[in-house]
């Protein structure tokens, strides 16, 4: 049957851009022709977890949303679709104000975790705005799901990993995650649970975490009461061995038998113990909480224009939404979720001395360290890496995984040159790295 309720709250969406915006007419247009047009027959005769997916992560990475920029309209667009269809599931407000929207100010600080956020209102300021909605269950703990809206809008923020000019929609990264979300949080309004639910859209992650930061140090809810939370950041690209990275397990004792016992969907799961990393589920590790972070893995459109709609894969995602939601009642039957720091906490407040100028693979957990992405004009590139070689070794150090790698960074100076190790298919191969 043909879903066409994804119409309904994306055109309701839009008349709140206009009343709010006064755009001009042209953009409205773009995007009023995007929706009107191209999504009812791409719904039809899907699942309507695939249908409203589809029409949440089409609206936020088409081409007339400009890569979501933070601080940019763009941005206040996406957290307005946002905010809508938090209305429209029926989540209550919990923003500023009796509204969904948290908004502040942010100037950019070198380290958005040692010290509070540096809040300013001037004109080199940018407008921060989190999306926040709730389910109220009168339940003692919350449990807290978020995914990071913004992008890198036009790529000339300094994080593009092209170098050619372009959209950045970021379809992967993470309209995915939001649209995740949005699902989870329709599907969980319709059930009684021993939890409330606080769903979070964040702004400023591509920054450096800056809206998460912001929400830890500025709760709206109690955080001693939060039991958990769970971030979802680029769930869109499920691989065709259905492989899942899903980080933060060491922060409770009980994750992982419960995400096994939780794995309807026979995901090919990998974990990772820490509970810090580059995304927002760090901000509230470092508060004390059991976090857990989803993520389908790096892959050549990362932080490119290329990252676009028709390469997500929602057949994936809905396994993925599966597996969570399974996971999620299955929290019913403890008393509790107990939190443990991770044994690398040390090792994530470290600074790094050089860069080679790689993406590493985080799936990849065969021995060494696996580079998905290799930055222009950096030492890797200079060097002849290439995407799909395996670092085993960068000078004096033996790189196993990517702790390794990063204690390796650590230990070498700048102006020095290392010879670096790495296996390309099956040759074992070696180059000059000037740093």
């Amino acid at each position: 049957m043909c879903t066409f309720v994804t119409i309904k709250h994306i055109n309701i969406a839009n008349i709140v851009i206009l009343n709010r915006f006064n755009m001009k007419k042209k953009l409205i247009f773009i995007i009023f022709t995007f929706l009107y047009f191209v999504t009812p027959p791409v719904f039809c005769q899907q699942s309507r977890a695939i249908a409203q997916m589809k029409a949440d992560v089409g609206f936020l990475s088409s081409d007339a949303m400009k890569g979501r920029l933070t601080g940019s309209i763009f941005q206040d667009i996406a957290a307005e679709y946002i905010a809508s269809r938090f209305s429209e599931i029926g989540l209550k407000t919990k923003g500023d104000k009796n509204t969904y929207m948290q908004t502040f100010y942010f100037s950019p600080a070198a380290d958005p975790h040692s010290t509070s956020p540096t809040l300013a209102t001037g004109q080199d300021s940018l407008k921060i705005i989190n999306v926040a909605g709730y389910i109220d269950n009168n339940a003692a703990q919350t449990l807290i799901i978020g995914a990071h809206y913004d992008h890198l809008g036009d790529g000339h923020s300094g994080f593009s990993l092209s170098t050619e000019g372009g959209i950045h929609n970021g379809a992967d990264d993470n309209a995915s995650g939001v649209s995740v979300m949005l699902y989870l949080a329709e599907t969980l309004v319709k059930t009684k649970s021993k939890y409330n639910y606080l769903f979070l859209a964040f702004s400023g992650e591509e920054y450096g975490l800056w809206g998460s930061n912001y929400f830890v140090k500025h709760p709206t809810v109690d955080l001693t009461k939060v039991a958990a939370m769970i971030n979802l950041d680029m769930v869109g690209r499920l691989k065709d061995d259905n492989s899942l990275l899903i980080g933060g397990v060491g922060t409770s004792p009980i994750w992982k038998s419960k995400i096994e016992a939780s794995n309807v969907s026979k995901l090919k799961l990998i974990y990772e113990e820490s509970g810090s990393g580059p995304s927002d589920h760090t901000s509230f590790y470092f508060k004390d909480l059991p976090v857990l972070f989803f993520f389908t893995g790096q892959h050549s459109d990362y932080h490119k224009p290329s990252d676009d709609f028709d390469k997500i894969n929602f057949k994936g995602m809905n396994l993925i939404i599966e597996n969570i939601y399974t996971l999620i009642k299955s929290l019913e039957k403890v008393p509790s979720i107990p939190f443990t720091k991770t044994k690398d906490e040390k090792q994530e407040k470290m600074e790094m001395k050089v860069t080679l100028g790689i993406m590493p693979d985080y799936m990849y957990n065969e021995g060494g360290l696996r580079v998905d992405g290799v930055k222009e004009d950096r030492p890797a590139q200079k060097a002849g890496l290439q995407v799909g070689d395996i670092i085993m070794e960068l000078g004096k150090f033996k790189i196993a995984e990517i702790q390794s790698y990063m204690e390796a960074l650590n230990g070498i100076s700048p102006g020095e040159k290392v010879i670096v190790k790495f296996r390309r298919n099956t040759q074992m191969m070696s180059s000059d790295v000037q740093f």
